[in-house]
């Protein structure tokens, strides 16, 4: 699989140092689609983009970790990761701001849920196209074709120094509050922007409704 035009201003950050507890002993993100474990096929599909990739972890010794070998992502670990996304969201957005003290040139991140299986190389792209195309730095958030709000959410560097200040489970979902008045909304197909499976229920229920779907 060949990689996009580059887009090295524009950063994908993939949280993946959750402890997948809802699915009962198994890990979400090494659930097999398209033949491949989800977790890498969420990276594919953002490298396909052309964008830097960021990818959290456990630790490096994590088994998620030995999906993602041969692919050029940066791998971040978190060792506080029992205290949320928003451990990881620090993790993250502190590397793209040089460990929070100087930038390092990238105009915007995206923040790309592990767990949705049904986001295309296209849905990434339609979002960071939207924030191409306005005059002035907005916030991006893909929405199910019916306009609900999902993901992925991608945020101009100005909203960095907030990201890296939020707590809990919350995510990013304070910064978006904060900057409403800034934010757009980028209509994908279907319910690509919502679909999440985080439990061995929502896993069935999606194998017997779709086909596996390509990463691209």
């Amino acid at each position: 699989m060949g990689y996009g035009a580059a887009m090295l201003d524009i950063a994908i950050v993939i949280p993946a140092a959750g402890a997948s507890r809802r699915m009962r002993g198994k890990d979400k993100l090494l659930q097999i689609v398209d033949g491949q474990p989800l977790l890498r096929r969420q990276v594919k599909v953002a490298l396909a983009t052309g964008a830097h990739v960021v990818v959290t972890l456990p630790d490096h010794a994590h088994p998620r970790a030995a999906v993602l070998q041969g692919l050029p992502v940066q791998i971040i670990s978190v060792p506080d990761s029992n205290l949320g996304m928003s451990a990881s969201l620090r993790r993250g957005i502190g590397m793209l701001r040089g460990n929070g003290i100087l930038p390092r040139g990238f105009r915007a991140a995206m923040i790309l849920p592990a767990d949705m299986p049904e986001l295309t190389t296209a849905d990434l792209q339609a979002v960071m196209q939207a924030f191409d195309n306005q005059a002035h730095p907005t916030l991006q958030q893909g929405t199910s074709a019916n306009g609900t709000p999902g993901h992925p959410v991608l945020f101009p560097a100005d909203c960095f120094m907030a990201l890296m200040a939020v707590s809990g489970d919350q995510g990013a979902r304070q910064v978006l509050r904060h900057n409403k008045h800034r934010l757009r909304y980028v209509a994908l197909p279907g319910e690509h922007a919502l679909i999440d499976l985080d439990t061995p229920e929502a896993w069935a229920e999606w194998r017997s409704e779709n086909v596996v779907l390509a990463p691209g």
